[in-house]
């Protein structure tokens, strides 16, 4: 029988909103799966900036077929989810970068599923 187990994203401190600094691959990490366990990654963005911005979610890789890509609105919108649950396993990182640098935040969380 599988086992859950609510993790935070490992690169967060503490559980605290991840600033994405980095405007090009490679992103600034916000998660490094499990090397054997499966996690159901959740991943939420919210603009900080009074313009929109353009956010890029490298799952896994680098290749087209890897990324994610949204434009998230002015200051005010909220939470926004980027990653609803899609899975990953084998150490692969989650990684992000955005039109301008340290606008866009991320928070979530990973279940992980052994």
């Amino acid at each position: 029988m599988a086992t859950f187990t609510k993790e935070l994203l490992s690169g967060s401190t503490d559980g605290a909103p991840i600033d994405v600094a980095a405007t090009a691959t490679p992103g600034t990490l916000i998660h490094t799966a499990h090397a054997t366990s499966l996690d159901e990654v959740w991943i939420y963005a919210f603009n900080t900036s009074g313009a929109k911005r353009t956010l890029t979610i490298e799952f896994g890789g680098v290749a087209g077929k890897d990324l994610v890509t949204c434009e998230l609105a002015a200051i005010g919108c909220g939470l926004i989810l980027v990653i609803p649950g899609s899975t990953l396993t084998g150490s692969l990182a989650v990684r992000a970068f955005c039109s301008v640098a340290n606008d866009v935040s991320i928070v979530g969380w990973v279940n992980r599923i052994t």
